[in-house]
């Protein structure tokens, strides 16, 4: 675990990451929120898996979500 916490205090690293986590909860929050999913909109704010669970998310909900429109 040590390995980890220094590999995250590099900024070349750090950066990045906090780019792509945000940006796919951005996005995985945009969608939870058209789909008035109020409990997964909930879990996708509280939990924080580096995008992973926000990527899972949007590919679950892509067919309901291309279904609205």
């Amino acid at each position: 675990m040590p390995e980890i916490q220094q590999l995250l205090q590099n900024p070349a690293i750090l950066y990045p990451v906090l780019v792509w986590s945000i940006v796919w909860k951005g996005l995985a929050l945009w969608r939870a929120a058209r789909l008035r999913q109020v409990g997964w909109y909930i879990a996708l704010l509280v939990i924080n898996t580096v995008g992973i669970f926000e990527i899972i998310y949007l590919l679950a909900t892509n067919k309901r979500y291309k279904g609205m429109f």
